[in-house]
């Protein structure tokens, strides 16, 4: 059985770091990988990060260079963590740590991520909070 928990939210002000963990038990099937999703108010779920086991990473146009993702797998759990920098509020949002089969490319010498629709994750969290105001 496939449990997700995460946690690390709060509120920042803008220009602040935030830094969300994820742990994952249960994922047997090493071809999947892991994302973060952001729902903001009225706002459909949309991913901003994933990672493969092999290290592949993907993210949203609008978080790259201020989000760095990482998977570690040494514990019990599988834990994914993503480091946010350079927070603005429209990165305010309920963040949820989701996981189904990896799309991957080659592209330039390295594995990329896709980050597909929320609808075609197997596998989510209840969420935690993130808040960027002044």
């Amino acid at each position: 059985q496939v449990q997700i928990r995460e946690s690390g939210g709060g509120s920042v002000q803008p220009g602040g770091s935030l830094r969300l963990s994820c742990a994952a038990s249960g994922i047997t099937d090493r071809s999947y990988c892991i994302g973060w999703l952001r729902q903001g108010a009225g706002t459909q779920r949309e991913g901003v990060a994933i990672i493969a086991f092999n290290g592949a990473e993907g993210y949203a146009d609008s978080v790259k260079g201020r989000f760095t993702i990482s998977v570690s797998t040494d514990n019990a759990d599988d834990s994914v963590t993503v480091e946010m920098k350079g927070l603005k509020p429209e990165h305010t949002g309920m963040y949820y740590c989701a996981a189904r089969r990896c799309a991957l490319s080659w592209r330039r010498g390295a594995w990329y991520a896709h980050i597909p629709p929320a609808r075609e994750f197997d596998y989510w969290g209840e969420g935690t909070p993130v808040t960027v105001s002044s």
